[in-house]
């Protein structure tokens, strides 16, 4: 365990008090939902997209009140093809940004430095550009405290949001310019990992240091996707939490702001959740550290769920209308729906900032528009009570 983590680790048990079965308090009382679906949610699709309905997708989800959208990923289309149009959805946000009460944090995945390369083409082609469009004066006293570093009053454990690239660099932005963030992902498995990146883990480690050392260059902060983390569809169920606790701390070390714990194939109980993040404690990682990322292959991402929040997990991601599917991972099907988790959420008196109703919308739009089931429980009943009122 390095230094820092120990460090952390002893001061979090210094404080800690018994453990009691409750959820919302004055300190956490506030989730945070990384909302996957436009990325995550539409990779597994086999009928084309257009870019047009994927970008209608992020504008959309932009007006619920979620601060933090995966919006795409620079990955070769020869493995995934529904995401070869992410570089024109780029383009567009930087270009247009979607209308929001607030600042929203939009995502990128990158596998390696070609992925990098791709996205710094159009990111700082834009920039640059609007620096020598739209000189920008010298930042007023204070200026760092500004909104890219400010947590509302109803979301006291929220991360400060990601400075947009043109902050970053030190170039002029406009004021309702998105914010930015990278990410990575490996696997817990080897065999997982060679098949999804054709390399072994300690080799996916080696390419993201070009990644990780650029971020840092622009001040964008990355995230790191540990999949298959609760059962690999190669491996089977018994993944040893112990790889994935070490594999946490050695990302958190190269740089990572956030570790997604993700349960790629929904094999994940409540007993094997909850014996990993014992195991990630004891490493030494911090739960604001970690987001936890199920589908729910076998009904039990909700079940998973609340266990991570009996342990301090105040992150957690979930695509609209329950999208998604694992392009590497045969069998498994969406994400946790983002309405179903937000039901539950506020159903144990916690807060989110999202407007179920708006979302519930969106869910049954973005279905029709695939042809196919909306998977959100909550979604559709909320839907139903809202024409039943009419």
């Amino acid at each position: 365990m390095s230094t820092r983590l120990a460090l952390l680790r002893t001061a979090r048990l210094a404080a800690r008090h018994p453990c009691r079965r409750t959820y919302a308090s004055a300190a956490s009382d506030f989730v945070r939902i990384v909302e996957v679906g436009p990325r995550d949610g539409l990779q597994n699709e086999k009928q084309s997209i257009p870019v047009a309905t994927k970008i209608e997708l992020i504008e959309r989800l932009a007006q619920t009140g979620l601060k933090t959208i995966e919006a795409g990923s620079f990955v070769s289309p020869k493995w995934v093809p529904q995401m070869a149009n992410s570089l024109q959805i780029l383009e567009h946000m930087l270009q247009k940004p979607p209308q929001a009460p607030h600042t929203i944090n939009y995502q990128w995945l990158l596998p390696n430095a070609k992925g990098l390369e791709n996205f710094l083409s159009a990111f700082q082609s834009h920039t640059s550009h609007e620096q020598d469009a739209y000189p920008t004066p010298p930042p007023s006293p204070g200026a760092d405290e500004g909104p890219a570093l400010n947590t509302s009053s109803q979301d006291p454990n929220a991360m400060p949001s990601a400075r947009s690239g043109a902050e970053a660099m030190g170039k002029g932005r406009s004021s309702n310019g998105p914010e930015t963030e990278l990410s990575i992902f490996t696997a817990a498995t080897e065999a997982f990992t060679q098949k999804n990146t054709n390399c072994s883990i300690a080799e996916s480690l080696q390419r993201f240091k070009p990644i990780m050392d650029r971020a840092k260059e622009l001040n964008l902060p990355v995230r790191a996707y540990i999949s298959v983390a609760l059962g690999c569809p190669y491996e089977g169920p018994d993944v040893d939490p112990h790889k994935v606790a070490e594999l946490a701390v050695s990302l958190l070390e190269m740089g990572a702001d956030e570790i997604s714990v993700a349960d790629t194939t929904g094999m994940g109980t409540a007993p094997k959740t909850a014996q990993l993040l014992k195991t990630l404690s004891t490493a030494g990682v911090e739960n604001n550290d970690i987001a936890l990322h199920f589908h729910d292959t076998y009904g039990q991402a909700l079940v998973n769920t609340v266990v991570g929040l009996e342990h301090g997990i105040r992150t957690f991601d979930a695509a609209v209308g329950g999208l998604g599917g694992c392009p590497f991972s045969p069998g498994a099907t969406g994400n946790v729906a983002t309405e179903d988790l937000v039901h539950l959420f506020h159903s144990l008196g916690l807060k989110t900032g999202v407007d179920i109703e708006r979302l519930a919308g969106i869910g049954e739009w973005i279905s029709n528009e695939l042809g196919k089931a909306n998977e959100s429980r909550a979604g559709k009943a909320t839907l139903a009570q809202l024409r039943k009122a009419a």
